[in-house]
């Protein structure tokens, strides 16, 4: 009988916790562990705190243990997942219940795109969202939600002044291009456009809401930084092309994310114009910018991945014409984004969750 650390892991990374989807260990929900010759004692989290979910676990803790070790007394205990730390939401956005960044190290990639799309399939699942257009010198969001010609307006709250966001498909939205001429470039130096980003949180009214996406400008630059140094992010997603040119940025990005001085966690990589698709042969799939590029990038970085999204022509003409891909009900498109925010959802209170042990930890 093996009664290794390494193998017991091995068996109880075999249960799952049934609201996250994922196993214990990956979870680093196996709080302690303690092997001797006669018996097993493992204390564990659980994501739901309530006494018939803890219960539960226990059991299958317990059974996957005594199938593996006959004979092994085996003590279990599971404990409630502690609550995360709330004081910076509180004093930021405090009805804002997911603030989440979507970056690309690479222009041209379709990140506004994915934004655009991740947001009407969270509104259309009834999710309250915002946007903030953080994009200063190449904001897309007034084109891509027909909203170019409207203006935000201005409000009383408690006595102060506060911008309200344009709202789009029953999505809140504010961008830097509602503020200046379409027509012309935004020459602003970093500070400037930092002070600009900052205002569309602190000077605006965004109530309650379940996520408020940023859509940041590609690269790893000044409004990066002055982001997670002004709002508590609770993570980044990173978009990214199959081909290597693309990649080589995106893993820029990631590595951007996970520094010491940063220490956002990457929700995952979503990979656009993973394939193309012509609407006459809706079968054929044609992988013009290689094949899983970003799917093994996700792999190999150990960060999830998130959708694989096609390249198909109604995207780009649904975004131009202001009504996203994902309001097109039954195609492939709105599928896979529809796919994509499930997926999303669940891996948002993966990254909650593992962020709240390690403050428990620190």
């Amino acid at each position: 009988m093996d009664l290794s650390r390494e193998y017991v892991l091995e068996v109880l990374g075999k249960i799952m916790d049934p609201d996250l989807k994922k196993d214990i260990v990956s979870l680093n929900f196996v709080e302690e562990l303690k092997i001797d010759e006669q018996s097993i004692t493992v204390t564990v989290y659980s994501s739901n705190p309530a006494l018939h979910a803890r219960k539960r676990l226990q059991e299958a803790v317990e059974f996957n243990l005594k199938r593996e070790f006959e004979g092994i007394v085996i003590n279990c205990t599971v404990q409630a997942l502690p609550a995360e730390a709330k004081e910076a939401h509180r004093k930021f956005l405090p009805e804002v219940k997911n603030i989440v960044a979507i970056a690309s190290g690479k222009g041209g990639v379709g990140k506004s795109t994915v934004t655009a799309n991740l947001a009407g399939g969270l509104a259309k699942a009834g999710y309250r969202v915002g946007i903030v257009d953080a994009d200063i010198y190449g904001p897309s969001m007034p084109t891509m939600f027909d909203v170019v010609n409207d203006r935000p307006t201005m409000i009383d709250v408690e006595g102060k002044p506060k911008i309200s966001p344009v709202v789009a498909y029953g999505i809140k939205i504010l961008s830097i291009g509602f503020f200046t001429d379409q027509d012309n470039a935004v020459v602003w130096r970093g500070p400037m456009a930092a002070k600009a980003l900052t205002q569309m949180f602190t000077d605006a009214e965004w109530g309650k809401l379940d996520y408020l996406l940023i859509d940041l400008p590609p690269g790893t630059g000044d409004i990066h930084l002055s982001l997670v140094q002004t709002v508590p992010l609770d993570g980044a997603v990173i978009v990214s092309t199959p081909q290597e040119v693309a990649l080589a940025d995106a893993r820029k990005g990631i590595n951007m994310f996970k520094l010491d001085t940063i220490n956002v966690p990457v929700i995952g990589v979503v990979e656009n114009m993973a394939w193309f698709t012509p609407a006459e042969l809706p079968d054929n799939k044609y992988f013009i910018f290689g094949r899983d590029g970003a799917k093994n990038l996700a792999q190999g970085m150990g960060v999830p991945l998130l959708g694989q999204i096609p390249l198909v022509q109604s995207v780009r003409e649904a975004g131009d014409v202001g009504k996203p891909a994902v309001f097109q009900d039954n195609t492939p498109t709105s599928t896979a984004f529809e796919e994509l925010v499930r997926i999303f959802v669940q891996e948002v209170e993966v990254a909650k969750a593992q962020k709240s042990l390690k403050k428990q930890h620190v």
